[in-house]
């Protein structure tokens, strides 16, 4: 019989885990700001640090996707989240003795950066070791709430502890990754499946060294999907970030801009929420992904003209309510259509497109309203680059035929040519 999703002691460990992790992830991202420039640091070392955060994170994503095939998932993510552990510990007590110079923080922020990098490929990769294929959406959308949630919590946090004092923010960042720690080294990971006998195309493509990400990149299906993630996480990038700098230029209240952040968080909860009901109700995987970007296009043209405040903040909280549901089911199709011994890689990929995505959204942001001069056709621009998504998504075959791969299928695929996997 199978177990309930919170029944499954080891897919609440692994979300657990991974929320600390997030949770921390988003304390780390305000706290480092916050410490630099509260010890007179200038603009461009608050810059350095977040750009040596996320650089570290997008050049680990895909040597962390290969490396989660080819070794123990579970000893990955417990190494990594003890080095962050120690890492952080570092920072605070740096911060306790009144002495933390900027390349101890740029050090830690490269640590911290690359760890969490190496992480997430093995906890993606492991998600289906431990929930069986049928549930698989449902843990999905699960977990699509873990970031909007750790959104929520962990900036607010950090910025109330840094007001009482500087040390606390990374005290809990410590604590948290600590917890994370021990939550998963009590992980029980079901033993993987053998490599396939050697000579076979799959063995090729598990051996370390061999395969690479090409058997991926040779997928119908994770091409398609692949650059329907990278071009909606853009557009999506680019539109926050624009939301900011237009209400900034209009002179919103940093509290109405607080409430908008919050906004865009909480529609990122209840989108997860009625994710899983959505699949359950037996929608096509392709209708649910087509028709989540058209609606995200049709939100970002509304918002273009929306009062700015709060207005504005609650249409950008409908537009985040429809990613995790296109997202849940984007992923699932994906991992089920991937032998285990190319998760790791797939997430690595995943992660890397996400990641250049979420780089290039800020300047594409800038330039659209430089060029523009104006709030609202800058942010007209952000739904257009949305709409060239949408029009692609519904003449794509690939996406339009979108499905979960059944174990059945996948077995029927994996003897067809590589070039006709996921057609």
């Amino acid at each position: 019989m199978t177990q309930s999703l919170p029944r499954n002691r080891n897919y609440r460990i692994l979300w657990s885990g991974m929320f600390l992790s997030e949770m921390a992830g988003e304390i780390a991202y305000i706290a480092f700001p916050l410490l630099v420039l509260a010890h007179g640091g200038s603009a461009a070392a608050v810059s350095g640090v977040a750009a040596v955060l996320a650089g570290a994170r997008t050049l680990a994503s895909l040597p962390a996707g290969a490396l989660a095939d080819r070794v123990d998932r579970k000893r990955v993510m417990v190494a990594t989240q003890a080095v962050r552990t120690v890492a952080m510990l570092s920072v605070a007590v740096a911060v306790l003795l009144g002495d933390c110079p900027l390349w101890l923080i740029l050090l830690v922020a490269v640590v911290e950066g690359a760890a969490a990098g190496i992480f997430v490929p093995a906890e993606n990769a492991a998600l289906p070791q431990v929930v069986p294929e049928s549930m698989l959406p449902q843990a999905l959308a699960r977990n699509a709430a873990r970031p909007f949630a750790a959104l929520l919590i962990g900036p607010a946090l950090a910025g109330l502890l840094f007001g009482l004092h500087e040390v606390l923010p990374f005290t809990l960042n410590t604590s948290a990754l600590a917890v994370s720690f021990v939550a998963l080294a009590a992980l029980h990971l079901p033993r993987r499946a053998d490599v396939p006998t050697a000579g076979t195309k799959s063995a090729a493509a598990a051996a370390p060294g061999r395969g690479g990400f090409g058997p991926l990149l040779r997928m119908r299906l994770i091409r398609a999907t692949m650059a329907w993630i990278i071009g909606v996480n853009l557009a999506f990038h680019t539109l926050v970030v624009l939301v900011l700098i237009v209400s900034g230029e209009d002179n919103v209240a940093p509290g109405q801009m607080g409430l908008m952040m919050t906004c865009f968080g909480a529609g990122g909860l209840v989108g997860a929420l009625i994710a899983d009901r959505l699949h359950a109700a037996a929608l096509s995987p392709g209708a649910l992904v087509i028709g989540s970007t058209w609606t995200f296009a049709a939100v970002a043209f509304s918002m273009a003209y929306a009062s700015r405040g709060v207005p504005l903040g609650i249409l950008l909280g409908v537009a985040a309510m429809a990613m995790p549901v296109a997202n849940t089911t984007v992923i699932t199709c994906q991992l089920s259509a991937v032998p285990d011994e190319l998760r790791g890689r797939l997430s690595g990929l995943v992660g890397l497109g996400s990641e250049l995505a979420a780089t290039v959204g800020p300047v594409t942001a800038g330039v659209l309203f430089t060029s523009t001069g104006d709030g609202a056709l800058s942010i007209l621009g952000s739904a257009a680059l949305l709409v060239v998504v949408a029009v692609g998504s519904t003449l794509s075959p690939t996406l339009r035929r979108l499905a979960p791969v059944r174990s059945v299928d996948r077995a029927t695929a994996d003897a067809l040519p590589t070039t006709d996997i996921g057609g």
